[in-house]
This record gives C-alpha cells, structure tokens and sequence, in this order.
C-alpha cells in the first residue's frame, strides 16, 4: 500500500504535467500578442528563483550548496537556458503538442546518458521503448496537411536533449542536500544569464494585447509553480516515479493547445502521440526499481 508522501508525491507530478502544458500553451498565447521566444524565456526564471529564495530563508534552510555542488548547480542552470530558449523557439515554429511531444522524448535521452555515463545499466526494455517512441513521433510529425517545419523539430530535440542532462545529473546533486537549494541555483543562473544576453543582444518585447498580457503573466507563473514541485517531487517519490506520471504532460498540451489557440492535431497525429507516451510509461514503469 503506497504511502501517504507517496500518493502526494503522485498528486504532485500530475498537477506538475498539468502545469508544464499549460506554461507552454500560454507562451503560444503571449506570442500572439507579439512578444517572442527570448522575452519569455528571460521573464520566466526570475519568479521561480524569487519564490525559492524566500521558501529558504523563511525556513531557515540553507540557501548555498557546497561548493562543488553549487558548481555543478550553475552548470546545468547554464543548461537550463539553452534548452529553454530552444523549446520555446520550438514552440514558435511548430503546434504546440508537437512540440512538446518531441521535447518529451528527453526520457529516452536520460536513460541513454546515465548509460553512458556508467550510472545505470542500460535495458532491452529502454531500447524498444525508444524505438516504438521514434516510430510513434514520425507518425505524429509525418502526417499532416500543413508543411512541417524541421528547424521547429530540431529545437524541440535540443531542449529534450538539455533536460535529459539536467534530469541525470541535477538528481545526483540534489541527493546532497535540499531539493530546492539545486533548483535555486538553477533558476537563478539562468534568470541572470537570459537577462545578460537580451541587453547584450535583444529586445524585451512586451505583449501589446490583453490576451497576450495573460499568456504572458499565465506561463511564468505555472512555469514556476511547475519547476519548484518538479524537483520537489523527485525528492519525494524519486526520479523514476515522477518521470512517468509527468508524461501526462503531452496529453495536455493537445487538450490545453485546442482550447486556447485552436491548434487541432489529425487523428493519426493523435495516435502517434499516444504511442510515445505508452512507450514512454512502459520504458519509466520498467526504471523503476521495486521497494523492499
């Protein structure tokens, strides 16, 4: 029988995947009213790390990791910019659920890296699931009325292969210490990187219609409500558990792309979309190690 830090931790990665569509849906919605892929990426770090940094000091926590992990923390919020300028450049050029259902492939990518990496072995299982994953997003990206847009495609691969290295190395960070210390770290790196580089070489656009208004201020504020419970979450239920209920996320995003930016995906799109995220589940319940 489950626990009850279990179940909430379950709880917590659904409104999580919930949450992520939602962020991404909405910056669809604020590029309507005609701000940009770097002005949201640059507003969207600094709530997040705002929040993290009262959480800790009104807890008494510590707010610095030792050193190296402080370190590796500022690496991977590096990271976190890169793949968060890709995916919502992706989401630009591309519908949104396809979007996210080619940055959803970032679990295969994980696995493939901590094998890599002499972290984990790697199974039959996540082989096939990666196969029947890549054969799902082909049907999914493959048929359509309208031309695709591979530039779209490959930023979306780019931000899946970025959080894949987030996701595999920012777990063994945070085993040193608080969840929330790593993802502080994170935040903050790349809420001051993102602003460095808009002075250095872009333009803040703010939205200049209501309806852009509310993408705008909507996808910052589940973006980080989503980021914080994200790793939170992991904490709570481990790596493996929270990336496989999170995979409501591209299920989501269809929905939540329908309602506010009338984005339809053909029926053959749609099952393609299923097929990756049953390949997915099937690849995160097998990663999953049982309890004692």
């Amino acid at each position: 029988m489950e626990s009850r830090k279990e179940i909430l931790g379950i709880a917590l990665v659904l409104a999580i995947g919930v949450g992520f569509a939602m962020a991404n849906t909405l910056a669809g919605v604020a590029y309507t009213g005609g701000t940009d892929a770097l002005s949201v990426a640059t507003a969207r770090f600094f709530l997040p790390a705002l929040i993290l940094l009262v959480i800790l000091l009104a807890t008494g926590k510590r707010v610095l990791l030792p050193s190296r992990d402080g370190l590796i923390a500022i690496v991977l919020g590096v990271v976190t910019v890169a793949y968060t300028w890709a995916l919502l450049t992706a989401i630009e050029l591309l519908p949104v659920p396809l979007a996210v259902l080619v940055f959803y492939l970032f679990p295969v990518f994980t696995t493939f890296i901590v094998a890599a990496m002499g972290w984990e072995r790697l199974h039959r299982i996540n082989i096939i699931a990666a196969l029947i994953a890549f054969a799902g997003l082909a049907l999914a990206l493959g048929v359509s009325d309208q031309g695709l847009n591979l530039l779209g495609v490959f930023y979306a691969a780019i931000a899946a292969v970025g959080l894949a290295t987030v996701s595999a190395v920012s777990s063994r960070v945070i085993r040193a210490g608080d969840p929330r210390q790593a993802t502080f770290y994170m935040a903050a790196t790349a809420a001051v990187t993102f602003l460095v580089i808009t002075i250095a070489f872009g333009e803040f656009r703010l939205p200049n219609t209501e309806m852009g208004w509310w993408g705008f201020i909507g996808t910052n504020a589940f973006y980080a409500g989503a980021m914080i419970g994200y790793f939170v979450a992991i904490s709570m239920i481990g790596p493996g558990r929270t990336t496989l209920y999170s995979n409501i996320e591209p299920l989501m995003a269809i929905a939540a792309a329908f309602v506010l930016l009338d984005q339809v995906l053909e029926p053959l799109q749609i099952f393609g979309v299923v097929i990756v995220v049953g390949a997915l589940v099937a690849a995160a319940r097998a990663n999953i190690k049982p309890r004692p």
